[in-house]
């Protein structure tokens, strides 16, 4: 690559580079609705997923990582501003442009929340982003305007993965003069301009993820790719050539869910090809995770993990994860600390050696020296979970090897001790009340932070927040 013939360059000549010339690339591969033991590394039976599989043994692998929020949106939007969703007013899935629902589908996420791709932008990394953004539609929130340099994909929640399918519907509605249309039947954009993609989604966004790495390595300045793939997201739709090594698997759904993920190891391998060829793979940072816990109903498994998406119980917030950066992260290494998404920006603003913006409210850790070394990045934090449903709200928090949770349809809390026991099958709440009475109450301050709303993913769950008196965190925590 350029910038590494010019330090060689430099260095024949006497002169000194830059630190920041030996910045690391980073990359970023999300899943969408990915369940817990789906992948070959973290204890798959039936699905196979070797490019991916070489990548987390020559890494380091989470067994202790989360996500911000158990569903999409604002799972996303906290990965990308280091900050959890409620006390941005961002709990809720933007509304699709497919629903007539204007207050939420023109709203995204806030302009005033500096997003570390902006900041990485800023500090001179060369900045894209492939596939899913959902978070909003309109020009103020368009990734060309929030930090990246390049986008190719589409802005909703989600679409169709067959373009011989979904483009002659597109068509059909356009012409009849429908408005809008389903959020997951529209051309795919690069930068603002609608492009005819032709392949089967997935291997159609590891062809540009591939594009953007073959450009960005040509230049001086080390690059930011945020890979975000709809797959195993709803609908259910896999190549017939991905299924045919799973006729074993009896059950349709798996069977096409399966086929997906094949599409995404497949283009993970064909990306690190990618890097290897350009010379930028032993100095690039590849962080493998999913959004939130895989959806059972369609094809998904969290086990050992207790339920799954939507939920904070540990199938919906817990989550597959690893490092690859053979510069520097461990090979081989099984971390069991909590970690989480959040801790995604801090850790970056320190790896591009910038500052993150003044006054930026930030509520991950910069994790990389711990992980390094084998340590926990925050003994005694806490990370946190809330999930309304329309008229009632879960709650939770993990310390080091403890967690409390709340649901009010169960009307009580609960004590897990998640390290030995990941399936939360066994309440500890009366052996250790103190314990217990510690957790809520870092989790009560942590509540007291949260905002109303900006936008709601519907209006029945307007409705339901305003009639319920939502979210009535004093039937958890009293009314004190």
């Amino acid at each position: 690559m350029i910038r590494k013939l010019a330090v060689v360059f430099m260095l024949a000549l006497g002169l000194t580079a830059s630190a920041s010339d030996e910045r690391p690339n980073i990359v970023i591969i999300l899943c969408d609705d990915l369940g817990y033991a789906d992948l070959g590394f973290n204890g798959s039976k039936d699905i196979r997923t070797p490019e991916l599989d070489k990548l987390a043994e020559g890494g380091t692998l989470f067994t202790s990582a989360y996500v911000a929020h158990p569903f999409c949106g604002p799972s996303r939007m906290s990965l990308l501003s280091g900050r959890y969703p409620h006390p941005m007013g961002t709990p809720y899935n933007l509304a699709p442009l497919s629903y007539d629902f204007e207050e939420s589908s023109k709203l995204g996420i806030p302009v005033e929340e500096t997003l570390i791709s902006k900041v990485l932008q800023d500090s001179g990394y060369t900045t894209g982003i492939v596939g899913k953004w959902h978070l909003g539609f309109e020009p103020e929130y368009h990734p060309n305007m929030r930090g990246f340099d390049d986008f190719y994909g589409f802005l909703g929640g989600g679409h169709f993965y067959f373009p011989e399918q979904y483009k002659p519907i597109y068509e059909r509605q356009l012409k009849a003069g429908k408005s809008p249309i389903n959020e997951y039947l529209l051309p795919l954009e690069h930068n603002g301009k609608e492009v005819d993609e032709t392949e089967y989604i997935t291997d159609g966004l590891s062809r540009e993820a591939i594009r953007f790495v073959s450009h960005a390595s040509r230049k001086e300045e080390p690059f930011f790719l945020y890979l975000a793939y709809n797959a195993p997201h709803s609908p259910l739709e896999a190549k017939e050539e991905d299924m045919e090594q799973y006729q074993f698997i009896k059950d349709v759904k798996r069977r096409k869910y399966a086929g997906m993920m094949a599409a995404v190891d497949r283009g993970v391998g064909k990306l690190v090809d990618a890097l290897k060829e350009t010379g930028e793979f032993e100095n690039t940072l590849i962080i493998f995770t999913s959004d939130n816990g895989g959806k059972s109903s369609l094809g998904a498994n969290n086990y050992p993990l207790k339920k799954g998406k939507g939920s904070v119980s540990e199938g919906g917030i817990r989550v597959p994860m690893f490092f690859h950066w053979p510069k520097r992260v461990p090979s081989g290494q099984v971390y069991d600390y909590p970690v989480t998404t959040l801790d995604f920006y801090p850790t970056f603003v320190s790896l591009a050696e910038t500052v993150a913006p003044d006054g930026k409210i930030l509520d991950g850790v910069d994790v990389m020296d711990s992980v390094v070394k084998g340590e926990s990045p925050r003994g005694g934090e806490m990370v946190y979970a809330v999930r309304h449903r329309g008229d009632h709200s879960e709650i939770s928090g993990r310390r080091d090897s403890w967690k409390a949770i709340w649901d009010m349809k169960g009307g009580s809390w609960r004590l897990y001790n998640v390290d030995k026991d990941k399936a939360e099958s066994k309440d500890l709440s009366s052996q250790y009340p103190e314990r217990l009475q510690e957790l809520k109450a870092g989790i009560r301050r942590w509540a007291a932070t949260h905002v109303e709303p900006l936008w709601f993913h519907s209006v029945e769950e307007m409705n339901l927040w305003e009639k319920e008196k939502m979210p009535r965190y004093d039937e958890a925590f009293g009314s004190k």
